[in-house]
């Protein structure tokens, strides 16, 4: 195996069919070819026109099928097929794909393809299929074919070599910017946004007048992108400038919205354009998922009265929310904003990628829009030629038409006696100098093959006076025209002149007065939006919260009487009962040692039973729920596990931010926590299930985050069965069996250190071993 690496050659056995070579070079080759072609024919468009191979194709075989603009259509199945066949030997249902995007408005910023039947939308949903769906080119596709026909660019054999296919399209304008375009290669990406063509001729008059001219400058012409769908565009202006001098950036890119007055001082928001790339029906349903998850609970809903145009109805819970703070929870938590990428990455001369600046992706367009012009210009000098040898020798037999007919009626061989003839300057009929045609350039005064053949095709009905004339007209206008194209070839600034001239034809055609010409995205100023705590989003109003035994909770509208009996499921009763606002947050404890964060506008109303809690936040089946109550800012609280070990945590980093809680209270094997009260007073008691009591200063526990925290008492046998705080001064506070509270204010017989076994409750302390 060693010897097949190092030393490649011919095989053992001499088969000449067959070469060894190093693995890693013969798989970094084939790797290497397929990276290339990926590159350049399939992910990167083309910096001349714009065209990736599969566009430039399906234009290509639409022109061949002559499916102009004001023709009729044909079933794209025939298209799709067409394509497939002669020039781009892949999957129909891609080509279909690539096709039907051509066609979309709010995929495309100049359409490029006229689509008849279902093309998809901008709910997300597929065009039909190609069978039931029919096409023809666009006004804009003919102007990027413009030229086709008159050598302006390279042809090159099909994949199979039965037929050409140009190169590269003419493209009339700068279509790789006015398009956009996006692709992913091997290694690399694409992803430009689309702009407007106005803009862009204008962008591209500037760079002809001042060549040296830098790419800020180009932004008083291209002020941003301009996006099939409208929007607003909220990027920086410096921001915008360095994108497009890098050629990479991005574009903060938002709906617009305006608010609808409904009388009685009732409004809603209405969402007219979406950004760019947003389906809308998955836009409603992310939407729909905010309101039910109660993200944003100043949203009561939201409505899809789209037809024709995009009309989206945001619904606020009151008419006293505030329709910017609406707006900017949902830029912060939807697609209502996105952000658009920046990577000009394009094949800058059909071969190399590149990424690009502004102002090198016009350059590239209009040099290519030169070669194109010369191309076109030595294309029509030859033409010319071509008919002014053809003229001379028609006005030659017409000032010697007796003699042509003799030869013509009475030779054997016509076209030979023609070429033969001196005809010189010795005409039948007399001419000025001024009439003179220069000699034919058959032969020392004959005419050529060309000319010969010319006069035998011409018709009798053309031996008239009134056709001489005109072809000595044409032949004048011919001249002057040829001489026109000589000046234009020899002198680039007449050249960049033309170019400038066809740009403002283009403006002129495809500008603010075109169907889709007028600059659709607008631009604003928005700061960043910033986290608005959901109280301000929330309208305070009294609420009582309900929690039973076995975890349903719900909440009763107003602060109700709370020895009020209410209804539970069977086997049920009720635990936790408080007054609370919509506007609090509540702090539930639960026995695996977690904190979980419940706002108090998510609770279920109470008209039923209530919702189990385990639905709202991630609380396992097998940890109990040990305490339930309102989020206090600022205090602290005291948490003890069962095997007696505990601290003081600071209720503030007991909140959580997720459903799955915050873990505080570390816990090993079947240790449960136990205890959570609210810190007050200097000392802390602790009785355990030896009914033992100890009562020791607060401060020799620790305030920690989260851990096992220290021992507060010692057992020999069981645990820990509650614990409290208080102060000293006044005593400590217990109800007796009778349901009495009784102070008990002579502690010295239970006061100790922390971790102490402590001694027996007092008379009178409750048989559950519980302060309160």
């Amino acid at each position: 195996m060693n010897d097949l690496v190092d030393d490649p050659g011919m095989p053992a056995d001499g088969d000449p069919s067959e070469v060894a070579e190093p693995l890693r070079r013969a798989i970094g080759e084939r790797y290497l070819t397929y990276a290339l072609s990926t590159i350049m024919h399939r992910a990167l468009p083309d910096a001349r026109d714009g065209l990736k191979p599969v566009h430039r194709r399906i234009l290509y075989a639409m022109r061949e099928l002559r499916l102009s603009s004001t023709g009729g259509f044909r079933k794209s199945a025939k298209i799709s097929g067409d394509v497939m066949g002669n020039y781009h030997p892949h999957g129909d249902a891609a080509i279909y794909d690539a096709m039907a995007r051509l066609a979309q408005d709010f995929a495309v910023r100049y359409p490029l393809v006229d689509g008849q039947g279902n093309f998809g939308n901008i709910d997300g949903d597929n065009p039909a299929a190609s069978r039931y769906t029919e096409a023809r080119m666009t006004a804009v596709a003919e102007a990027l074919l413009d030229g086709l026909a008159e050598n302006a660019v390279d042809f090159r054999d099909n994949y199979d070599g039965t037929l050409r296919e140009p190169v590269v399209l003419p493209a009339s304008f700068p279509n790789l910017l006015a398009n956009g375009s996006s692709g992913i290669a091997v290694g690399m990406a694409t992803n430009i946004p689309p702009h407007n063509i106005t803009e862009l001729v204008d962008a591209c008059l500037h760079v002809i007048d001042t060549p040296e001219c830098r790419d800020d400058t180009l932004l008083n012409y291209v002020k941003g992108p301009d996006f099939p769908t409208g929007g607003v565009i909220v990027e920086p202006p410096e921001n915008i400038a360095t994108a497009y001098r890098t050629g990479r950036g991005s574009f903060r890119l938002r709906a617009r919205w305006e608010i609808e007055e409904l009388g009685r001082g009732q409004w809603q928001i209405v969402v007219t354009e979406i950004p760019y790339q947003v389906q809308k029906s998955k836009l409603i349903e992310k939407i729909a998922e905010l309101i039910q998850a109660r993200k944003i609970p100043i949203l009561a809903d939201v409505r899809d009265e789209s037809a024709d145009d995009i009309r989206l109805i945001l619904e606020p819970r009151s008419k006293n929310v505030d329709a910017d703070l609406l707006m900017g929870m949902m830029f912060r938590n939807s697609d209502l904003e996105v952000r658009f990428s920046l990577n000009m990455n394009v094949l800058i001369d059909g071969v190399t990628p590149k990424v690009c600046s502004l102002k090198e992706v016009l350059r590239a367009f209009l040099d290519f829009r030169q070669e194109v012009l010369v191309r076109r210009s030595v294309h029509r000098m030859e033409k010319i030629d071509h008919r002014l040898e053809v003229l001379e020798g028609l006005i030659v037999a017409f000032l010697n038409l007796d003699r042509v007919i003799d030869i013509i009626r009475y030779d054997d061989e016509p076209k030979a006696a023609l070429m033969r003839e001196d005809w010189g300057r010795d005409f039948t009929r007399a001419m000025s100098e001024a009439d003179y045609v220069s000699p034919p350039p058959g032969g020392e005064d004959g005419l050529s093959d060309v000319q010969a053949e010319a006069i035998l095709n011409m018709r009798l009905r053309s031996l008239r006076r009134l056709e001489e004339i005109e072809l000595l007209k044409e032949q004048g206008a011919l001249m002057e025209e040829r001489a026109g194209l000589e000046d234009l070839l020899e002198t680039p600034a007449l050249q960049w002149k033309a170019v400038a001239d066809q740009l403002r034809e283009v403006k002129k055609t495809f500008g603010k007065e075109y169907e889709h010409g007028a600059r659709r995205t607008g631009f604003a100023t928005a700061d960043a939006v910033e986290e608005v705590p959901i109280e301000a989003m929330i309208e305070r109003e009294p609420i009582t919260v309900v929690c039973s035994k076995m975890g349903w909770i719900r909440a009763m509208n107003g602060h109700i009487d709370l020895d009020r009996e209410l209804k539970f499921k069977d086997g049920d009763g009720p635990r936790f009962m408080f007054h609370a606002e919509t506007t609090d947050r509540l702090l539930v404890f639960a026995e695996n040692g977690r904190f979980y964060t419940l706002p108090a506008a998510n609770l279920p109303g109470g008209r039923g039973m209530g919702e189990p809690l385990r639905l709202m936040v991630d609380i396992p089946n097998e940890a109990g729920i040990v305490d339930l109550f309102i989020h206090v800012p600022g205090r602290k609280l005291l948490v003890a596990s069962s095997a007696g070990d505990g601290f003081v945590i600071p209720e503030d980093d007991a909140i959580a931010q997720t459903r799955t809680g915050r873990q505080v209270l570390n816990l090993r094997g079947d240790t449960r926590a136990k205890v959570c009260r609210p810190v007050t007073g200097d000392h802390v008691a602790v009785v355990g299930e030896n009914r033992k009591v100890l009562i020791f200063p607060l401060s020799e526990l620790p305030e920690m985050g989260r851990g096992k925290g220290v021992r507060l008492q010692k057992y020999k046998d069981g645990g820990l069965s509650d614990a409290t705080t208080f102060a000293i001064a006044n005593g400590l506070s217990w109800r007796d069996p009778a349901g009495r509270t009784r102070t008990e204010t002579a502690l010295a017989e239970w006061q100790g250190k922390r971790a102490g076994a402590g001694r027996m409750a007092p008379r009178g302390f409750p048989r559950d071993n519980r302060f309160t």
